[in-house]
């Protein structure tokens, strides 16, 4: 009896051994900060995946640059040192042409018609276009809508921007936009843009209401003009390295708490975009609504121009056409 015992206990440890084993952790890095929305949601992601497969997987998240900057990140994924990142869809463009439509200006029509695009098989679509580079899109995370902040005047028309120079990421669709628009786009890091500010390199910038407050550039550009020029998208990419690796139930565990998380951080955002504006009204800076359209006219011929390359065009017309 004693022995069947003995055999019965040695079963049960060697189980647990093996379902150990198949315990899968994967590590997420990231540049935010802890408090942002985004990690937050991540850490939402985190949660859900550890209830969708019981424990079988789970998420160690490192935020704040801990393992290194965007890039850096990037190039972890891509060769299997990294599982998971966020990034700015800008920042995808040199792998596809397909995520520039995402950084059009006045692509979208609006937030509902963005989400529409974003949820639905366009989006899906571009989330797989940078598998030949070993990068997968999970999902798309809301990054607010970007508009113009500046030192000296508002920005209430395009005619305003002429002979202003205007920081933009280094992405040349957010370079053609201020050109379109008249001004002069200038590319500078978003860690030297607050020096930037201060000393008049640049006479403004343009993103949304969080980073306008987060960066604290509103100490120095006192006029914000809601004029949402793009919606470019946050987007949450996955190592094909690592997810290869992944059994079809992790994959589909993973992607699910991926999807779970997507409507808990546009809550997380909507609620950083409304504390972000009281906050720097109350610091002094002045917002302006102006009418959108003659933005939108100066950059028509911008999109227009896309004819000349069918393929990326054709999800242009795809895109206005969603409901």
């Amino acid at each position: 009896m004693k022995r069947i015992l003995e055999i019965i206990v040695l079963a049960l440890v060697l189980i647990s051994c093996q379902n150990q084993k198949k315990s899968t952790t994967l590590k997420l890095a990231h540049g935010l900060d802890p408090n942002h929305p985004v990690h937050k949601a991540m850490l939402y992601m985190a949660d859900e995946l550890e209830k969708n497969s019981d424990g079988k997987m789970t998420l160690e998240i490192y935020p704040s640059g801990q393992l290194g900057g965007e890039q850096q990140c990037i190039e972890l994924l891509q060769i299997g040192s990294l599982a998971i990142t966020k990034v700015s869809t800008a920042a995808m463009e040199s792998f596809t042409n397909n995520y520039q439509i995402l950084g059009l200006p006045y692509v979208f029509r609006s937030k509902t018609h963005a989400f529409n695009v974003l949820d639905g098989p366009i989006g899906e679509e571009i989330l797989n276009s940078t598998e030949p580079f070993n990068l997968k899109g999970l999902c798309y995370y809301d990054a607010g809508s970007r508009s113009y902040y500046t030192l000296k005047k508002p920005i209430l028309s395009p005619e305003d921007l002429k002979g202003m120079k205007i920081r933009v990421m280094k992405s040349q669709t957010a370079m053609n936009m201020v050109k379109s628009m008249g001004g002069s786009p200038t590319p500078i890091s978003w860690g030297e843009l607050y020096t930037a500010l201060q000393s008049g390199v640049v006479d403004g910038a343009e993103n949304n209401p969080p980073s306008l407050y987060t960066s604290r550039h509103y100490e120095i550009c006192k006029h914000y003009t809601i004029n949402e020029h793009t919606m470019v998208p946050d987007v949450l990419i996955i190592s094909t390295v690592v997810w290869n690796k992944l059994t079809s139930q992790e994959q589909k565990w993973l992607k699910e708490a991926a999807m779970q998380s997507v409507p808990e951080e546009r809550r997380l955002w909507a609620e950083a975009e409304l504390e972000s504006l009281e906050i720097v009204k109350e610091a002094g800076v002045k917002i302006y609504y102006p009418d959108k359209a003659p933005f939108a006219q100066s950059v028509e011929p911008m999109l227009e121009s896309y004819k000349s390359q069918p393929e990326l065009y054709s999800i242009i017309e795809r895109i206005r056409a969603t409901e």
